[in-house]
């Protein structure tokens, strides 16, 4: 896929807020698995402060959403473990963090 063809395709994606069929896409999971090889399995984040854990998430380091045409950049993307990806997406958390009610009525 040329790089023109890509950025219409994940245009249109958003615009019809789906971005995740770009994520569910053969092209994404080849890059995916190219960056976790890369960064042997490691969240990059976490290696940088000397602790380990294993990456489950390979981030955009520029959202996708304001820069398309990286999208399949792999020098875009990072490796990180669930938590330093949290972190790098806090408006997500706020679906996350809210208490659930449990509140019982007699």
């Amino acid at each position: 896929m040329t790089t023109p063809d890509l950025v219409h395709w994940i245009n249109k994606l958003i615009e019809n807020n789906n971005i995740k069929a770009f994520y569910n896409s053969k092209l994404w999971e080849q890059i995916r698995d190219e960056a976790l090889k890369r960064d042997n399995n490691e969240c990059q984040k976490c290696k940088t402060k000397g602790l380990f854990r294993a990456a489950q998430c390979v981030h955009h380091i520029k959202h996708v959403r304001k820069h398309p045409e990286l999208a399949l950049s792999l020098d875009n993307t990072i490796s990180l473990c669930n938590s330093c990806h949290d972190e790098e997406h806090p408006e997500k958390l706020n679906n996350k963090s809210k208490p659930q009610l449990n509140e019982e009525r007699w």
